[in-house]
């Protein structure tokens, strides 16, 4: 009979706080004055006040840290609602994705560098690319299931979602956030993407 594996939930409790100070302090060195220039698994470790093997041990690479933040970003800045507006009819949940989106995109100051940062880090560019690319599968799945009498025809389904893709973006978010709200700019996006489907 094989040994039965050692289960602590004090041990596990543990760690998960361990790894959530991680996350925490590499968010903070992320978010710092010299950014991705200085997010290494080293100096996470010395702002978690914590050994360099512990960090490489909770994620194995300095990719796997920076998506350890980018998943906790997700989170607080309200990404985990995704699954209510894909459980909504179709045109109400594109709708919900662009609140959710701009929220998204206007919660966090450190936003704006942190999506300029992407031009000279290939790997948080990578990473960021495919988050981005998900929305755009989100967007597909909502396009695909609206009702015939709305939904593009087959020549105009790629385009109407690339459309809507580049509009629920950070790049247009910015641009249209100079002088509006985010509530004003959230409106605007929704009758864009309704254009979009339009045609």
């Amino acid at each position: 009979m094989p040994p039965r594996p050692y289960v602590s939930p004090h041990r596990d409790a543990a760690a998960a706080i361990r790894r959530a100070e991680v996350v925490a302090a590499a968010s903070r060195v992320l978010r710092g004055s010299e950014g991705l220039a200085a997010f290494s698994l080293d100096a996470v470790a010395k702002a978690a006040g914590v050994t360099r093997l512990t960090v490489y041990n909770q994620f194995g690479s300095r990719r796997g840290l920076l998506e350890a933040v980018l998943d906790d970003l997700a989170r607080q800045g309200g990404l985990g609602r995704i699954p209510e507006a894909m459980a909504m009819p179709a045109r109400a949940g594109l709708d919900r994705l662009v609140e959710i989106f701009c929220d998204f995109w206007g919660g966090d100051p450190a936003m704006p560098s942190l999506q300029a940062a992407k031009a000279v880090d290939p790997d948080f560019a990578q990473a960021l690319a495919e988050r981005n690319e998900r929305r755009r599968l989100l967007i597909g799945a909502l396009v695909e299931r609206l009702p015939p009498d709305e939904r593009p025809d087959a020549s105009r389904h790629r385009d109407a979602v690339d459309l809507i893709f580049a509009l629920t973006g950070h790049a247009m978010f910015e641009t249209l956030h100079a002088g509006r709200t985010t509530e004003e700019v959230c409106t605007l996006l929704k009758s864009a993407c309704a254009a979009a489907l339009a045609g």
